[in-house]
């Protein structure tokens, strides 16, 4: 009996937080409502003038498959602590057969999305940096910008065989982050720095924030400013050019580089997503790769999967998802390689 009144208030309490980020985000709620709104009105007009491409029972079954999709691969990302759109992408560029370009600047927007819905909550409690903030954003953004810049040209001019080489190496990158989750990435909680470097200091790169766990306020100081901003150029070279979020390498850097620690390194990850995407996607929206009606669902089931990911990672055992990740990971870099190395050399593989 008194299970069932613990589970009873454990249930209220998640309804009770969906609501409150509803409430406390209207900038979520209304693009929920939009988006939902947007496509209904094109539900409508697609039985009063059918499209010339899809019929509109396939293109509704695209739709929905892409928000059930999305849907699932943010719940897995919330449980196991990665962003979707390193999901994502691998998933997309390895069996299916839409243009690389349309998937890599989806898989921006998905990641976008997670970290514009985690930025809100996580500048209103004080736990992103902001001087961290506006000092690591400068470099991962001049990166990203660099890195979708890069995927333009190398699509322009490079055409199938530039593809290619965009499925290997990525193939080879999602290993290494199936090798980072199996380690663990070896997070330190409150790391504590040897020395702290002059640009450091100068920067006042420091700073306090309550640890509810403990009960008392953590004062930290951050150091290797410069170390660290190479790393986020080239971090945001890899998350513009590849289409992924990367939040796992954004935190492993703050966290084991600058010494930030893992709570504070987490939500500014979150913060520098939402900054450095933003900035790559204009990129892509302005070259035409951007396409409306596919990233629509998929943002909306990133909010959705978000949310009852939240709520399930209280009843589930993060690690049988990690092993579920760190399969899909394995099977997609797998199948990436393959089709990397038949469209990079034009070799026809027999499976």
């Amino acid at each position: 009996m008194q299970r069932e009144e613990d589970m009873e208030k454990v249930k209220k309490k998640n309804r009770g937080m969906i609501w409150g980020l509803l409430t406390s985000v209207p900038e979520l709620t209304l693009l929920i409502v939009l988006i939902i709104a947007g496509y209904a009105v094109m539900g409508i007009f697609s039985k009063i003038q059918p499209t010339q491409v899809l019929n509109p029972t396939d293109m509704w079954i695209i739709i929905v498959a892409s928000f059930v999709i999305s849907t699932a691969i943010a719940m897995l990302a919330v449980i196991g602590g990665i962003g979707g759109g390193v999901i994502f992408t691998p998933i997309m560029l390895g069996f299916t057969h839409i243009d690389s370009l349309v998937v890599r600047s989806t898989g921006l927007v998905v990641a976008m999305f997670s970290g514009l819905i985690s930025s809100g909550p996580f500048m209103r409690t004080k736990l992103a940096d902001l001087k961290l903030v506006f000092y690591c954003g400068v470099p991962i953004t001049v990166g990203a910008l660099a890195g979708s810049v890069a995927a333009i040209y190398l699509h322009k001019y490079m055409g199938p065989v530039g593809d290619g080489y965009v499925r290997l190496s990525l193939g080879i990158l999602m290993l290494v982050v199936a090798y980072f989750l199996v380690s663990g990435g070896g997070k330190t909680e409150y790391p504590q720095p040897k020395s702290i470097d002059p640009l450091s200091k100068k920067l006042g790169l420091n700073g306090f924030y309550w640890e509810a766990s403990l009960g008392k306020v953590v004062h930290y100081d951050l150091t290797n400013a410069i170390p660290g901003g190479i790393m986020f150029i080239a971090l945001g070279f890899i998350a513009g050019f590849f289409g992924l979020g990367g939040g796992a390498f954004l935190t492993a850097t703050l966290n084991l580089v600058m010494m930030a620690p893992v709570k504070i390194a987490a939500a500014c990850s979150g913060v520098l997503l939402a900054i450095s995407n933003a900035t790559a996607i204009w990129t892509y929206i302005t070259y035409g790769a951007l396409i409306a009606i596919f990233a629509a669902p998929w943002m909306l089931g990133q909010v959705v999967g978000g949310i009852l990911g939240a709520y399930l990672l209280i009843r589930i055992k993060a690690g049988f998802v990690r092993k579920v990740l760190i399969v899909i990971l394995l099977v997609s870099s797998i199948k990436l390689l393959m089709r990397g190395v038949e469209g990079a050399f034009g070799i026809t593989l027999p499976f």
